[in-house]
């Protein structure tokens, strides 16, 4: 996949913006499993000093996306099926539990859920669907007043995220999510709680539902390559 750099969005801090492409760039596969990312070649890139990058490349390894090598370098650390189980169980722990305080949705937030659901159904790949997803689930957190809440979940999430990007290889599964959305957002239009947490439920555990399928199919994600065969490839 091509590496795009980011722009700096106004007050967004050198740090942030190092931090947001290496974390995407992980996420969505342009800096696999196994690839060496060096501090000097992102600074380039991102048109920034090293210790932005440094400090970034630190908060992504407490989060244990990258693994650091003495003498080696940093690497972009293997998916671990079990950091997914757990990412997992935060995020549906924190999302379902949200749901409770969704009772007597204004009528301009829920308009604002459909045109979600609307942009997700126009979307014809998982690069335009993602945001979309992220702002659908954004936005159930924060309209009934949770405004931390997906800040918690993102700092989870993102092993959960890896996987959930490689299951999303066409247009049948795209659409397999939205349907789950419009059945959560049509459950919360008519005051139906119970209906909606389960949706949910359902919605967040089809990746592990799917896990083993998709660890069969890209093994190298999951799995570093035999000996003499590891997989370097500059950060550009």
């Amino acid at each position: 996949m091509e590496d795009k750099p980011l722009r700096k969005h106004r007050g967004q801090s050198a740090r942030a913006l190092a931090y947001t492409h290496i974390l995407n760039a992980i996420v969505d596969g342009t800096y696999a499993p196994g690839t060496l990312l060096s501090e000097s070649d992102l600074a380039t890139h991102l048109n920034v000093s090293r210790q932005p990058v440094r400090e970034a490349m630190i908060l992504i390894a407490s989060n244990r996306l990258v693994t650091v090598r003495p003498q080696s370098g940093t690497y972009v650390a293997y998916i671990d099926p079990e950091e997914v189980r757990q990412a997992q169980f935060i995020r549906e722990a924190i999302e379902v539990s949200s749901l409770e305080l969704c009772t007597n949705i204004p009528p301009n937030d829920l308009d604002t859920l459909k045109d979600c659901i609307r942009q997700q159904r126009e979307a014809t790949s998982r690069e335009e669907f993602y945001p979309l997803d992220e702002n659908f689930h954004r936005a159930l957190l924060t309209i009934p007043g949770n405004t931390n809440a997906w800040s918690l979940v993102t700092g989870a999430k993102a092993h959960l995220d890896r996987v959930r990007y490689l299951g999303l290889e066409g247009f049948r599964d795209i659409q397999r999510y939205v349907d789950d959305h419009a059945n959560i957002v049509n459950a919360l239009a008519g005051g139906d709680i119970t209906t909606a947490q389960n949706a949910m439920r359902t919605h967040l555990r089809f990746v592990l539902d799917d896990l083993n399928h998709i660890r069969e199919r890209y093994p190298e994600y999951f799995e570093p390559p035999k000996p003499g065969r590891r997989r370097e490839r500059p950060t550009q």
